[in-house]
């Protein structure tokens, strides 16, 4: 797939009467977490250093992550001009570090780590997926469908990586099924508060995790569709190893409509 560039996205379209404030919101949280994108690259490469077919794409990874979150970072500053991405993606980092100390992945087993990195493209692919399918402002929409595009992408890459690492190693499904049910609860976790907080509370803010946790959640889930929720447990069933399709995918699908009705109500 031809990759694409900011130049592709048609600044001089945007509408600020068809800017949604709350959607802004979680586009200045967003851009915090994809920007930070070269500490996941320098991660992965420690972690998958024996692994070549790893290696050889990690680097572009970073880069189109990187560049996702410099995009949204610029469409924040043209939607709110008193928004300093740089000043606030500064906040993010000093406050919010990953493990690059790690020498082994955190998940376990390199198939674990590959399982976590398949939660997490899902979980960006949907989202986008919906945000793309919800707002009216012509500039986002593009940016958003873009984005969606190379993180189903990125999902395909990390899990036609996990299924060649699969064969040289032993990893039952149950243990599959915790890594990806343990990458989810992490969506609780302090990266994507923190980064709410870095993009969206006033300077002299004291950081409140659940304060900043329902913020994020309740916009970030509100834009969500059946199709949406049914696609992201499609691919995380699919990542572990189940057929999404039968009695188990339905269950679980079901849930999954609920769980986020829920967080989008706060």
């Amino acid at each position: 797939m031809k990759r694409w560039c900011p130049d592709d996205i048609p600044w001089q379209s945007f509408d600020p009467l068809r800017l949604d404030a709350d959607v802004l919101k979680l586009v200045k949280a967003a851009a915090m977490v994809e920007r930070n994108a070269g500490d996941y690259t320098q991660y992965l490469k420690t972690i998958f250093r024996a692994e070549p077919a790893v290696l050889a794409v990690a680097d572009q990874w970073g880069e189109e992550e990187v560049q996702h979150g410099a995009v949204l970072g610029r469409y924040a500053e043209l939607a709110d001009p008193s928004f300093d991405f740089q000043r606030r993606f500064k906040r993010f980092v000093d406050g919010y570090q990953i493990p690059l100390e790690r020498t082994a992945s955190v998940r376990g087993s390199l198939t674990g780590e590959l399982i976590a990195r398949c939660i997490v493209e899902t979980g960006t692919s949907t989202l986008y997926s919906s945000l793309s399918d919800a707002v009216d402002e012509p500039v986002l929409k593009a940016i958003c469908h873009r984005i969606a595009g190379d993180e189903y992408r990125h999902y395909k890459m990390f899990y036609g990586l996990m299924r060649q690492l699969r064969t040289g190693e032993s990893v039952h499904i149950l243990r599959r099924l915790m890594v990806a049910v343990g990458r989810i609860r992490e969506a609780d976790d302090d990266e994507l508060s923190y980064a709410w907080f870095a993009g969206n509370e006033p300077v002299d803010a004291v950081y409140r995790r659940d304060h900043c946790a329902r913020e994020y959640s309740r916009r970030a889930f509100r834009h969500y569709r059946d199709k949406h929720a049914e696609r992201a447990v499609s691919m995380i069933m699919k990542a572990v190893g189940f057929d999404p399709t039968g009695w188990l995918g339905a269950q679980a699908k079901a849930f999954a409509k609920r769980k986020m009705g829920a967080l989008s109500a706060g």
